[in-house]
């Protein structure tokens, strides 16, 4: 009885491997034909070299273009907030009659602590969107140094 346990167990064991192994050579095949299924880029590489280093002037200049509208959006949301702090501000000095409280004076401080905010964390941010648009174009150019060789 042991053996027929023994032998069972084998055979399922062998089942997945052969399983295994047909889809490995199943996705092989695969991936094979998917490198192969341009023989017009075999035929012709440096057409598609010119196509490749206009595509990456293209993403430079996208990357740029991108860069920029970020770049106002992150400056369009510090002046609201700016705008935001200043207008609680105002309410507070209206609810207190200009009386020149210790409310009045913290909100006055706060909005100005939140100005200083604003400005250094839209400079910050901006800085790390132009760290970004720099890096993908170091990346494009180093592509298409590779490529021109």
């Amino acid at each position: 009885m042991k053996l027929n346990d023994f032998t069972k167990r084998l055979s399922v064991v062998g089942r997945w491997i052969a399983t295994t192994l047909f889809c490995l050579s199943a996705i092989a095949f695969v991936w094979q034909g998917a490198f192969f299924s341009n023989t017009a880029a075999i035929a012709a590489p440096a057409v598609n070299l010119i196509a490749a280093a206009d595509a990456g002037s293209k993403v430079q200049e996208k990357a740029s273009e991108d860069a920029g509208r970020t770049k106002n959006f992150i400056q369009d949301t510090a002046d609201k907030v700016k705008d935001t702090a200043n207008k609680n501000a105002d309410r507070v000095e209206q609810a207190t009659d200009d009386n020149g409280s210790f409310v009045e004076r913290k909100a006055k401080t706060d909005a100005a602590r939140i100005e200083k905010r604003a400005d250094e964390d839209s400079a910050r941010t901006q800085k790390a969107v132009d760290n970004t648009k720099n890096a993908i174009e170091r990346t494009v150019d180093n592509i298409k140094d590779v490529f021109s060789k």
